[in-house]
């Protein structure tokens, strides 16, 4: 039987610093069908919108809920990734959604400091149950804006969040800068294929892209299925997941998703996120 990759170390060292890097997570031949099938789904791209940082500089987005039998909703429901989210959130998980987030060359914007559940929480999910992973389709470095967590954030519980200047959501940056005088930030830098497994409650955020190398990852996150959240929102309810052996990305070749019904549209911010924190 299929279980989590991570060795008792890594599992050790993910509930110790929240999140954990697996190197190669997709092969070479995999992220390559992954790359291909992103950048020429015409679905997909229908959907693409900008979220801006302060200085108006944007990052591309497309979200879907629902992982289908595109090769991307394959990665999301194979063994290697939802066996380990099992592991890391102790029991069975559904899929909460997926994104990818494109900074192109010189012009990809910055993220503010922010927690997943900082905005998640705001969903109805109770517990901090969820996670996500990362996967890079490109190199991901310092200098095209890599992601950056703050060993240890995880513990500290979630932290207010809301609008900062421009039109994110990130975490109270009063905290914020106290936190950072007691835990140090890691950047994840990142090979194509690599996948950086965090917990939702983790600290993170990532520079503008002022390289001339575009940095696009994909993201898939999930939440335990003994959490279902209490409210309706733009995310799903607790959805049965079906996973797929590790070899299906490799036999399906570049699918498509099924059409444009499988993304979302840009969301409005829960009423909740609305306020302005200063």
């Amino acid at each position: 039987m299929p279980g989590s990759i991570l060795t008792p170390n890594q599992r050790a060292q993910y509930d110790q610093d929240g999140y954990i890097m697996v190197r190669k997570l997709f092969d070479d031949e995999e992220i390559a069908i992954l790359r291909t099938a992103i950048e020429n789904d015409a679905s997909m791209r229908s959907r693409l919108y900008d979220r801006n940082d302060s200085s108006g500089k944007s990052t591309r987005m497309a979200t879907w809920n629902h992982p289908g039998d595109s090769v991307y909703g394959l990665a999301a429901r194979s063994h290697r990734v939802v066996d380990t989210m099992e592991d890391l959130l102790g029991g069975e998980v559904y899929h909460y959604h997926s994104k990818l987030t494109a900074k192109e060359p010189f012009e990809g914007g910055a993220w503010e400091w922010h927690q997943d559940y900082g905005y998640w929480y705001h969903n109805g999910c109770v517990f901090p149950y969820m996670a996500s992973v990362m996967v890079a389709l490109d190199r991901s470095t310092r200098e095209n804006g890599c992601l950056q967590v703050v060993k240890g954030s995880h513990q500290c519980g979630r932290i207010e969040h809301g609008v900062l200047p421009g039109e994110q959501v990130g975490a109270d940056p009063r905290r914020v800068a106290e936190m950072l005088k007691l835990m140090p930030i890691e950047y994840a830098e990142m090979e194509p294929g690599d996948g950086l497994f965090f917990h939702s409650n983790v600290l993170h955020r990532s520079d503008q892209n002022r390289s001339e190398n575009r940095r696009w990852t994909v993201l898939h996150c999930y939440n335990a299925a003994r959490n279902n959240p209490y409210l309706e929102h733009h995310h799903p309810f607790y959805t049965p997941l079906d996973k797929v052996d590790d070899g299906a990305i490799k036999r399906a070749g570049v699918k498509f998703a099924s059409g444009i019904d499988e993304f979302r549209e840009k969301s409005a911010n829960p009423p909740e996120l609305n306020r302005t924190i200063k």
